[in-house]
């Protein structure tokens, strides 16, 4: 978002345009902001990418087939996220599937569309070799034993993780591997998100250095992602130049010990689609009370969880008073319950009416949006060379009373 001549833009479009255009509540996507951090993260490697979104981030049609137009690829973790990614125009061999305790049969069926199957538990990896073993190479992903990232939600690398296979059952896999002659394509390694440490990743390729020997036809390591991104002003973000060169140095240094020719991947969603992203809101009350100044929104922990579900930290500007003074406010949604997206901020005036921007709410926000409260979900809006797309319609209730068959007792 960009505030120039005391107004508020995404894409070169006014805030109050899209607003009057499409209402609030709204979620709005700057697709060239994504763009450029596609072509941030390529530039800063050197050595062949491929970039495997993560759908589940932002799972919209219309972004997916932007960023596959720019050259990405995909990274899906339900099999309906492959069917939206192959909808989308991905082909079948550019897209890795990541699931977790999802049914059998969705390994199989991804399997036999042409995708890229990662397996992250003995049984299913068993059972995947047992059925299709002999004409299909697998991937598989490792518990590298690392904490890392923020929440303890989100850091799913540790010992404790449902996660990965642990380093120690790695020699059950090259049982398996033997018994059925199964071909381990690749090596993954996902610890988690918010990282900020280059020597996170740096303990990610000693974990495959240590390793590769025993998995003769693995062709590719995919680092997975977690890239932190800046939500506070002062906030360190990991360094994406520092961590291109770290990996293709490292990349290079095991190919050429262990005369492999390997390719690099990574798994980024937050990273490309978080900054670029904002719920639009309309203040419908300013609440006073003895102990503090509440400003209410017409939206809540329905359409952006990360604040309460996480205590995710979201900036939040009032962009219809771009230079009023400035008043502390507890910002709050509309659903009935503790429902905070800020407390105690500080924030030019806030009158009934303004639009409030909460930022950084690309990633994990309409894609983790719900009808808690009976509440529709709202639109969805992409910016793309000064033109603003409805690319989801705003839910209305027909929407939420569509598959309930009202049976008469």
């Amino acid at each position: 978002m960009e505030i120039k001549n005391q107004q508020a833009y995404v894409g070169g479009i006014p805030v109050q345009e899209l607003v009057q255009r499409f209402g609030t509540p709204l979620y709005v996507y700057d697709g060239q902001a994504m763009v450029q951090q596609l072509e941030q993260l390529r530039a800063a490697f050197a050595v062949p990418l491929r970039i495997k979104y993560a759908v589940k981030a932002l799972p919209n049609i219309t972004v997916l087939k932007w960023l596959r137009r720019h050259g990405a690829e995909a990274d899906a973790v339900s099999i309906q996220e492959v069917q939206l990614a192959l909808r989308a125009g991905f082909r079948p061999d550019e897209i890795m599937f990541s699931p977790n305790c999802a049914p059998f049969y969705e390994l199989a069926e991804a399997a036999q569309l042409g995708v890229q199957v990662n397996i992250d538990n003995l049984p299913f990896l068993e059972r995947f070799a047992e059925q299709l073993g002999r004409s299909v190479p697998c991937s598989i992903r490792i518990n590298p034993h690392i904490r890392a990232g923020g929440h303890e939600k989100i850091s799913v690398g540790h010992s404790d993780s449902k996660f990965g296979i642990p380093l120690q059952q790695l020699e059950d896999v090259k049982k398996i591997v033997g018994r059925f002659n199964l071909t381990i394509n690749g090596l993954h390694i996902h610890t988690g998100s918010d990282i900020a440490e280059v020597r996170v990743y740096e303990q990610m390729a000693d974990i495959f250095f240590s390793v590769i020997d025993d998995f003769k036809q693995v062709r590719f390591l995919d680092f997975g992602s977690g890239f932190k991104v800046p939500y506070r002003k002062d906030d360190k973000a990991l360094s994406i130049h520092k961590l291109g060169a770290t990996l293709s140095r490292r990349l290079a240094e095991i190919s050429l010990q262990k005369n492999r020719r390997l390719e690099l991947w990574v798994e980024p969603g937050k990273f490309l689609v978080s900054g670029a992203g904002w719920l639009l809101a309309t203040c419908t009350v300013v609440k006073e009370t003895p102990s503090r100044t509440f400003a209410g929104l017409n939206t809540g922990l329905n359409h952006l969880i990360r604040p309460m579900m996480y205590g995710a930290y979201h900036d939040i500007v009032n962009v219809s008073n771009i230079s009023g003074p400035q008043r502390t406010y507890t910002v709050v949604g509309y659903i009935c319950e503790t429902d905070t997206f800020g407390e105690d901020r500080l924030l030019n005036e806030v009158r009934e009416g303004d639009i409030l921007a909460i930022c950084n709410a690309g990633a994990y926000g309409h894609a983790m949006a719900s009808n808690y409260n009976s509440r529709p979900r709202p639109a969805e809006v992409l910016v793309v060379n000064q033109k603003a797309s409805l690319v989801r319609v705003a839910e209305s209730l027909d929407d939420l009373l569509d598959g309930q068959p009202e049976v008469d007792l």
